[in-house]
């Protein structure tokens, strides 16, 4: 197969790096991509939301399938777009429909959607400026702290938790009435602090089977102990040790399978992967949110331990033989760690020489924001590389990735060394 895979971070790395191996993958193209990728298959400058020419190329190149790896032209449509055009109708896509994408578009969405099926979650209530009041009256019906997500997508930004009651009055205002972050938080969903430990569990679907990947935890804050403010990620480990088999199963039933069958119940035509951001709190899953893409850094421990052909299992999707492939894992744990810009998450400098990347031999390196300059690798992002390793357990894992992140360097590199710290 021809296969076009749609990004440029560290999650799309890992996807290509998984993808190369396959005995059914011929050409493997990643548009824009970045160094790592282009070192398993070719990387091509197109956007990830400039449809046509997505389109130009797939039909230039006889691409057989797409995989779709940041949110972004999922909320815009692109299975519609191809579902829509006689020339492309007949290509995989993998990635839910625009009205399924509104499950991570659209929080309010997202929020009704739980409550319909009966999906465990926190309790909330949506406000835009036309009820600001009603929205001050139900902050002061909660307990602090206090939970604010512009409605829209706000590039990971839009999530605020606050323990001031007025601080959150103050906050929401400016959300709605002083577009803090634009047309994202138009609306504004408020719902009740959940406390628990976190975690990601990841569902591959057709629509109607679905298998579930390996569970994860990430890291957002910038600071040890998790302090600071939110990042993209700055690590993630994979098994989450609480989330044995009989707590997969309650997830299972209580989320993974009333999401899938709500999707067909409501018609959403939805092919691709489902993260279900839980928290589990004394026990009992509940849902933060849902992304309709796989995570990052999550990614970048999860594909590794998929065992299994995953260009098979993404073709299954397509010609109605999903159901009958077999998900291997691999029973080692697996830990990635973030080096980052200096500065991060805030202002940055890019540009810088990264030096000792050829020197890893214990950990995959997956590149996330890293950029080729006359044959010198520098930074591009704020995250720069993530570093996987395997271990019998995740201590071990982690030592090989701590070490790795020991031998890259770059002027200003930052990394977390806590990472797994809570487990």
């Amino acid at each position: 197969m021809n296969v076009l895979i749609l990004g440029s971070g560290g999650r799309e790395h890992a996807f290509a790096w998984k993808i190369a191996k396959s005995s059914s993958c011929n050409n493997l193209f990643i548009a824009p991509g970045n160094p790592g990728t282009a070192e398993v298959g070719s990387n091509i400058e197109i956007g990830v939301n400039d449809f046509e020419s997505i389109k130009k190329f797939v039909l230039s190149e006889g691409i057989e399938m797409v995989v779709v790896g940041p949110e972004d032209p999922l909320v815009n449509g692109i299975y519609d777009f191809f579902q829509e055009d006689e020339e492309l109708q007949n290509i995989s896509l993998i990635g839910p429909s625009k009205e399924g994408a509104r499950l991570e578009g659209s929080k309010e969405f997202a929020k009704e959607f739980m409550i319909r099926h009966e999906i465990p979650t926190a309790k909330y209530k949506a406000f835009t400026k036309d009820n600001l009041e009603e929205g001050y009256a139900f902050l002061e019906s909660l307990d602090a702290p206090y939970v604010l997500k512009a409605d829209g997508l706000a590039a990971g930004k839009g999530v605020l938790i606050l323990d001031n009651l007025q601080g959150a009055k103050d906050e929401l205002k400016a959300m709605v009435d002083d577009a803090k972050f634009g047309n994202a938080s138009s609306t504004v969903v408020i719902e009740e602090f959940l406390s628990g430990i976190e975690l990601s569990v990841f569902v591959l679907t057709d629509g109607d089977s679905y298998k579930i990947l390996p569970s994860a935890k990430d890291y957002k804050r910038i600071g040890e102990g998790d302090t600071g403010l939110n990042t993209g990620g700055m690590g993630a480990i994979s098994p989450v040790p609480f989330a044995d088999r009989f707590y997969i199963e309650k997830v299972e039933r209580e989320i993974v399978k009333p999401t899938v069958e709500g999707l067909k119940k409501d018609g959403i035509t939805y092919k691709g992967f489902i993260f279900i951001g839980l928290i589990n709190v004394k026990g009992q899953p509940k849902v933060i949110e849902y992304n309709v893409r796989m995570g990052d850094p999550e990614t970048e421990v999860v594909i590794p331990r998929i065992k299994s052909d995953l260009l098979n299992l993404l073709k299954g999707i397509d010609d109605g033989t999903f159901s009958e492939k077999d998900l291997n894992i691999n029973e080692q744990a697996a830990t990635t760690v973030m080096l980052v810009s200096g500065g991060y998450p805030e202002t940055y400098e890019k540009g810088k020489a990264i030096s000792g990347t050829e020197d890893i031999k214990e950990s995959i390196v997956f590149h996330a924001g890293t950029k080729n300059e006359n044959e010198q690798l520098r930074t591009s992002g704020g995250r720069v590389i993530a570093l996987t390793s395997f271990g019998e357990n995740i201590e071990e894992a982690l030592t090989k990735s701590f070490a790795s992140a020991e031998k890259i360097s770059f002027k200003g590199k930052y990394y977390r060394k806590d990472i797994g710290f809570d487990l």
